[in-house]
């Protein structure tokens, strides 16, 4: 499914660009890219399709990857107190219970598993099934939620219908219509199967059948769990079938278009929103500054959140997006829910897991920042290219990848009405921001680490790109070139900085193009009143601090909210290139915009504060004073 987002162009089409006003002769082939490492321009066109497939080829990548970055050694294993079917014991920070021994410190075991019970929430009502037939959009059953303020459990029997083993033999689907309301809602839709042979599908549409998500298995089942967002005055339908190859009909509007018979049998359905009383269940640790937390949900629970000393939740997470980390991340991947959290300072934090019924396991790992592994840690180097440069383009998954060559900076001055001798004060000024947003703000952090990070660049210094601990950011470039629909892309989020070798892009066609173009374009803010080279390099200065913050660690933050963060997600162009109140880049009113303790991005499936400069500060440690 396509749907405006925060980008311009459509992905995985033949596309007749315009770059600084000259256009490209020849259509190019673009692959879309994955939001969460991109900054996108507000008009973007996401291929979700594209997306989930993208997604899904890292993923396997990442598990390979995984393996051989897995530690030695066995964990700390807990079993929770709270008795079995009952809630309230440990539903709270403040009634979590206590794990000793856990942690990066001396005699500590960094590596934890929880096990443990999710009572079934009393309050959500019981329903007959649904009658046949149900098999397609215009025949869903309507269940009346997620109107907010409900939710439902229901039952069902894929094979029961005229399509399956007893009727034509293409496959029974039974589809169930979830309503928005006024406002708008997020439905938790979950099956069980606790008889029978059915591995279940679940699927979530729109009303015109554009496929908008799927999952097939719970991690350690054969059952199935989907969020799903319905806007205000809209419908969506959540559709239960056999998973494996002809799950997916070949038309949802149109029943009896299955391919075959897989999995047949009963499955319960719980359709849950954000009233339901979900059992919760907390565990505390003791973290040191700087540990890199990772936690992963397995079995019947589908959401792990972690909370700082004061009890403010400071990740929550209901997704498994461990796919964006570094290859040699060593934090723990799969499982139904994934979050990673960087402690910044000394103390007792909380685990817990929650939405679900039934048995789970949950992972937890810490480790010290990438940077302290060596035994004599190394200053790490981001390099700023301004030259051009060869990019092999799979980092990102792009399709088709190989290596590209991008053009130099130097080629999008025009556009901008600047001239080949604007060129070193543009780079100076780009320089400065990001140096501000990374050396600068780093070193005022006040800690008592020795944070060690420089950022070069290839008009004042040597290309150190391929040598150890030297990560580079390539300013430059097109969409046409890079065959990747974005304006800024990291090659992963790496908290705690593993992978302190990859690659980030700032392609400059959209920031140089006519302001009609494209509301990214840095012309639509430019006056006869603009300082326009110091609006220039402030706002790309920006970009590149955002694209290295993924690299160090960061998520995206609300792009939306009053405060104007260096990771907020792209959208809101004016707060990430700092025009001040009067409209106009590159006047005095304008802002400095830093990385800052804010919102994570609601419309990403996390949920807290990130606090995204102690996650670019740690880092680049070289450990203590």
């Amino acid at each position: 499914m396509r749907k405006h987002l925060f980008g311009v162009l459509t992905a995985g089409v033949a596309l007749s660009l315009v770059v600084s006003g000259q256009s490209v002769a020849e259509p190019v082939q673009v692959s879309q890219a994955d939001p969460m490492l991109a900054f996108l321009p507000p008009e973007a066109e996401v291929d979700w399709a594209a997306v989930h497939r993208i997604r899904e080829a890292r993923k396997q990548s990442r598990l390979a990857a995984s393996s051989k970055a897995r530690t030695a050694g066995q964990p700390l294993t807990y079993n929770e107190k709270e008795p079995v079917g009952t809630q309230g014991g440990n539903d709270t920070p403040a009634k979590a219970e206590h794990v000793a021994g856990f942690g990066t410190g001396r005699g500590k075991n960094p590596k934890l598993t929880l096990t443990g019970d999710l009572a079934i929430d009393p309050t959500i009502p019981v329903v007959p099934p649904f009658a046949e037939v149900n098999d397609a959009i215009p025949l869903g059953s309507d269940t009346g939620v997620p109107a907010r303020g409900k939710s439902v459990r229901t039952s069902g029997t894929i094979g029961d219908g005229p399509y399956g083993s007893g009727g034509d033999g293409t496959g029974d689907h039974d589809f169930y219509q979830l309503a928005g309301g006024t406002t708008g809602s997020f439905a938790t839709v979950e099956t069980s199967t606790p008889t029978g042979d059915l591995d279940t599908l679940l699927a979530a549409y729109d009303a015109t059948g554009q496929l908008l998500s799927q999952q097939d298995n719970l991690a350690g089942s054969t059952d199935s769990r989907l969020q799903v967002f319905v806007p205000a005055g809209q419908h969506a339908y959540v559709m239960v079938a056999a998973a494996g190859p002809g799950g997916i009909p070949a038309d949802p509007m149109k029943p009896g278009t299955g391919k075959r018979v897989l999995t047949e049998g009963p499955y319960d359905l719980t359709i849950a929103t954000g009233d339901a009383q979900d059992d919760k269940d907390f565990f505390s640790v003791d973290l040191r500054a700087g540990d890199v937390l990772g936690a992963s949900a397995a079995g019947k629970a589908t959401r792990v959140v972690v909370h700082d000393p004061a009890g403010r939740e400071v990740f929550g997470s209901s997704q498994d997006a461990s796919f964006l980390y570094a290859d040699n991340s060593p934090l723990p991947a799969g499982g139904n829910a994934v979050a990673d959290f960087v402690a910044p300072k000394d103390g007792r934090y909380t685990v817990s897991t929650e939405n679900g019924e039934g048995r789970y396991d949950v992972t937890v790992e810490a480790y010290r920042p990438g940077s302290e592994l060596n035994p004599r840690p190394e200053v790490l180097t981001i390099f700023l290219d301004f030259n051009g440069a060869r990019v092999n383009t799979r980092v990102y998954g792009a399709d088709p990848g190989g290596n590209r060559d991008l053009s130099a900076l130097k080629k999008f001055l025009p556009g901008w009405g600047l001239t080949d001798a604007d060129e070193n004060a543009v780079i100076d000024s780009v320089v400065a921001t990001a140096r501000e947003n990374i050396e600068h703000d780093l070193a005022a952090k006040g800690t008592n680490r020795r944070f060690a990070v420089r950022v070069l660049n290839s008009r004042d210094h040597a290309d150190p790109w391929g040598q150890p601990n030297v990560s580079r950011v390539v300013v430059g470039g097109t969409i046409a070139e890079s065959g990747i629909q974005t304006v800024g892309i990291a090659q992963s989020i790496d908290a705690g900085n593993f992978g302190k070798e990859e690659t980030s892009l700032v392609l400059l066609d959209l920031l140089s193009s006519p302001a009609a173009q494209t509301s990214v374009s840095l012309n639509r803010y430019l006056t006869p009143a603009s300082d326009k080279i110091a609006f220039i390099g402030r706002a790309i200065g920006n970009i590149t601090a955002h694209e290295a913050g993924h690299m160090s660690g960061s998520w995206h933050q609300d792009q939306f909210n009053a405060l104007d963060s260096i990771m907020d997600q792209g959208g809101n162009p004016k707060g990430m290139f700092g025009v001040g109140p009067d409209g106009i880049g590159g006047t005095a009113d304008d802002l400095d915009v830093d990385f800052h303790e804010d919102v994570l991005n609601p419309n990403e499936g996390f949920t807290g504060i990130e606090d995204s400069l102690n996650r670019t500060a740690w880092a680049y440690t070289r450990g203590a004073n």
